[in-house]
């Protein structure tokens, strides 16, 4: 796996894998700013991994999912290197047949076994759930 960050302009630069596949990474000041910096992809990705995995486990038990939101918040050092100390995933899934207690388990599975961010950054994860019928 590789990857290449290439600077824009000042403060915008753009990563792209072997595929060509792009994002665009934003340091720039908020008046500025239209696309996430690095450390806002870390959370984005954490959130997404999760995602990824318990979609996947719910799809297999044949649940049905009509929408899947992954609110992600962490929190940071005042010092630098900034690094996160805790991170917290609020995962909402809009299901008629998927119920609280199922969702925390593949949920806390996925952070615990099988997603690769959280397992390469290691802060400490929680998380909570929540079913919204449709």
């Amino acid at each position: 796996m590789k990857s290449v960050t290439r600077m824009i302009e000042d403060e915008l630069y753009v990563s792209s894998n072997e595929k060509g596949q792009e994002v665009l990474i934003d340091m720039r000041n908020p008046e500025l700013k239209k696309n996430q910096s690095p450390v806002e992809l870390l959370l984005s990705a954490i959130g997404a991994c999760g995602a990824v995995d318990i979609t996947l486990m719910l799809k297999k038990r044949r649940k049905t999912i009509i929408e899947f939101i992954t609110e992600t918040e962490g929190t940071r050092k005042e010092d630098h290197p900034r690094a996160f100390t805790k991170m917290h995933c609020h995962y909402k899934v809009t299901s008629p047949d998927v119920n609280e207690e199922e969702l925390y388990k593949v949920a806390k599975l996925s952070l615990e076994k099988y997603c690769s961010v959280g397992a390469t950054i290691k802060p400490e994860i929680t998380l909570s759930v929540e079913i919204i019928r449709p």
